[in-house]
């Protein structure tokens, strides 16, 4: 049995041949992809079929969404998978859109106000990756 079969098993899904594909396709770049991007690695799966199936990972639990600074959601495999970890900052390149985990940085600490819960958290900057400034190492301001 292949690993995405038992992933998907394993969360109490089905094991299409749609999911084991996406999922295959987010695990295998290591850094959170977006709804085009996985898109454009895959023949015969419509937009809306696409949605539906991030949709159930992420519900799963084998994926989670990260919002851009740009408005657009990226999709990254959950903590216990290869790539992104999860409770850490990601950085957006403002310049082509690629996002990378920056996983040695954690989220600051938030306390919620009295009676509340923090049911979610995310932190995203903001710059110019090292491809598009023409540096070999991207400066960490």
């Amino acid at each position: 049995m292949d690993p995405s079969t038992k992933t998907l098993r394993d969360a109490g899904l089905r094991a299409t041949a749609g999911r084991r594909t996406v999922l295959t396709t987010i695990a295998s770049r290591g850094a959170p992809l977006t709804h085009a991007e996985i898109a454009s690695e895959l023949t015969g799966l419509d937009p809306v079929t696409l949605y539906r199936i991030l949709d159930s990972l992420e519900r799963a639990g084998l994926v989670h969404r990260v919002h851009g600074l740009d408005g657009v959601w990226r999709y990254c495999p959950q903590p216990e998978r290869r790539g992104c970890p999860g409770n850490h900052v990601h950085f957006l390149c403002t310049t082509c859109g690629a996002m990378s985990c920056l996983v040695d940085q954690p989220l600051p600490r938030v306390t919620p106000p009295p009676g509340g819960r923090i049911d979610a958290r995310q932190f995203v900057v903001g710059g110019t990756c090292a491809r598009c400034s023409g540096a070999g190492v991207g400066d960490a301001g």
